[in-house]
């Protein structure tokens, strides 16, 4: 099955939850972030991307996206999946659960953004000490 067809699948499953893009290299999905761990889910068991290739976080200044590129390896197809969270309290749940090599791509998010990830196992710093204050990559981090 190809991407457009599952992608199809999708937007009928999840309805006004996701939207559809292409950027170029990855067909993108983005997804409302209480719906992410469903989606995410999904395209593990529902479509084999049984790979977590890369997780990382953007500061918008009025929010932050999370990315996550996704692969299955046995179907050699890879898309990206988004989602927005709130600037106060960036927030949303962990997919450890779907693909154990999020946990310390969370836990740098976590460290550098300041991005909660509800219900991971051991949400603590990664880099840097665990006594630093904020989140150096945040772009209303002030150094001391």
């Amino acid at each position: 099955m190809s991407n457009n067809d599952m992608l199809e699948k999708l937007s009928a499953d999840f309805r006004e939850a996701i939207t559809i893009e292409t950027d170029g290299n990855y067909d993108v999905i983005r997804v409302e972030s209480d719906k992410l761990h469903s989606l995410c889910s999904s395209l593990k068991n529902n479509w084999k991307f049984n790979y977590l290739a890369n997780l990382s976080a953007t500061d918008f200044k009025d929010r932050f996206e999370v990315i996550y590129h996704i692969h299955s390896i046995p179907d050699n197809r890879k898309i990206a999946v988004k989602t927005v969270l709130d600037r106060e309290k960036p927030s949303v749940m962990t997919v450890t659960d779907i693909w154990r090599t999020a946990d310390w791509q969370e836990r740098e998010a976590y460290d550098l953004m300041g991005i909660m990830f509800t219900g991971h196992p051991n949400l603590i710093r990664i880099l840097l000490p665990y006594d630093f204050e904020g989140h150096p990559l945040r772009k209303d981090f002030v150094p001391n």
